[in-house]
């Protein structure tokens, strides 16, 4: 089955320990509800930075926060499993497909 690397981008802070306290709550939720489609728990990022050929450029806080990855029967699959995820009322999603490379 194809596997998709989902990303987690651009996110608004929440405002108050009760927004942060439901949404986490709601978040584990859709993690729980993916069961063995996931494949790669999310891994957080504390920090990222942006590494061109002309040099290396700060990112801003939230640009790139975490990602997991999950398996799916196709693109569209993938993409309405991330239409659920609550991270979506904060933030965006990337979703892309991985494929092997072979060396």
């Amino acid at each position: 089955m194809p596997k998709f690397v989902v990303t987690f981008e651009n996110a608004r802070p929440l405002t108050s320990t009760q927004d942060t306290e439901q949404h986490m709550a709601a978040y584990r939720t859709w993690l729980k509800g993916l069961g063995d489609s996931l494949i790669l728990p999310q891994q957080a990022f504390r920090q990222s930075r942006l590494v061109q050929s002309e040099g290396v450029a700060e990112t801003k806080p939230g640009d790139i926060m975490g990602l997991l990855m999950i398996e799916a029967t196709d693109m569209d699959d993938a993409v309405e499993v991330v239409q659920a995820c609550p991270f979506l009322d904060m933030g965006t999603m990337r979703v892309a497909e991985a494929m092997d490379v072979l060396m």
